[in-house]
């Protein structure tokens, strides 16, 4: 069982978690008996292979049951942007564009930053000197940004972060978490591990070891946010293999790839996971954040079956947040 708590009226719900069965037996039986077999399912090829079956094939949303989980997870067809007559497949849903300026109203105070994505987020800290501090559970630091990235390492060292998952369910495109310019921009190599809680109370640090993109945003210019570097690292998973970089200013117009010198707008459409699960993880320089208070509070409660509390023996408890609302302040 896993459960989290729902942001505002502190509802706690139990997760239903897509797959959960045949990712528990991969990362359990098949990776201790058959690694050969594990190594091969998380290639870059199979992950593609199984996202092709699962969401483009109607055979396999038939087999797999995509009708009968879009019906149980509750999503809701009225904020899409798009006719309900153009959902033809599992994809099409799972890459749905919503009116988010209607149904995601955003924060409006200048220095506040808001969430990447409809997720469930953690917060924590780099620095062993803070209450947050977590080593190593969901990532390791210096892999996570690219071992021969040593200015980055630098500038982010004993600095804060937030891990906002995103469940098959939610909402796949990412928004910009600040207002800034592109510093930095590239990919880091990897594998595809499921981003399931079963799946990562497994894999030691699961995050720094898949396919990422890593955006650095500097905030401190004309019209940024001003909490310095912010880096935002977006997590491929099994099934996705792809991260598409598709940038509007306004609404969904004129999307564009991320390129260095480009300036973002905070809270518009950044890039969209292709279907799956997958998570997105936002990097702060020390002492340039305070995150919200009912993130931190809730982190601890120890009342809430969550699985992540369960494997590393301290509290770690996920709230449901919506893209675009607010998850932390300028210092």
């Amino acid at each position: 069982m896993h459960q989290y708590l729902v942001r505002g009226d502190n509802t706690v719900v139990t997760e239903q978690l897509f797959g959960d069965r045949i990712v528990n037996f991969l990362y359990s039986h098949v990776r201790e008996h058959a690694p050969s077999l594990f190594h091969m399912v998380t290639t870059p090829r199979m992950s593609h292979l199984l996202g092709i079956w699962n969401f483009d094939i109607k055979l396999g949303a038939r087999l797999l049951g995509n009708r009968k989980f879009l019906n149980q997870c509750g999503v809701n067809l009225d904020e899409c942007v798009d006719d309900i007559s153009s959902f033809t497949n599992a994809r099409k849903i799972f890459e749905r564009k919503i009116k988010y300026w209607d149904c995601r109203p955003m924060d409006t105070e200048s220095g506040s930053i808001v969430s990447p994505a409809d997720s469930r987020v953690i917060v924590g800290a780099l620095s062993e000197h803070t209450a947050l501090f977590i080593k190593d559970k969901f990532f390791q630091f210096e892999e996570l940004l690219g071992s021969d990235k040593d200015h980055w390492l630098q500038r982010f060292s004993e600095g804060d972060y937030a891990v906002c998952r995103l469940t098959p369910d939610k909402y796949h495109h990412n928004h910009t978490p600040v207002a800034g310019r592109v510093e930095d921009f590239y990919t880091v190599a990897g594998v595809y591990h499921s981003c399931n809680p079963g799946a990562v109370i497994e894999i030691a640090t699961p995050y720094s070891k898949n396919k990422r993109i890593v955006t650095i945003i500097n905030t401190d210019v004309d019209g940024g946010t001003g909490v310095g570097l912010v880096a935002m690292i977006e997590v491929t998973a099994l099934m996705i293999g792809d991260v598409v970089q598709c940038y509007s200013a306004e609404k969904y117009h004129r999307p564009q790839n991320i390129t260095k010198g480009m300036f973002l707008k905070k809270g518009q459409p950044k890039s969209l996971y292709r279907p799956g699960s997958s998570t997105d993880i936002l990097l702060f320089e020390k002492g340039r954040v305070r995150f919200s208070p009912d993130l931190v509070n809730s982190r601890q409660r120890t009342d809430i079956h969550s699985r992540f509390s369960k494997k590393f023996g301290y509290p770690l408890v996920e709230v449901d947040v919506n893209v675009r609302s607010k998850i932390a302040d300028k210092k």
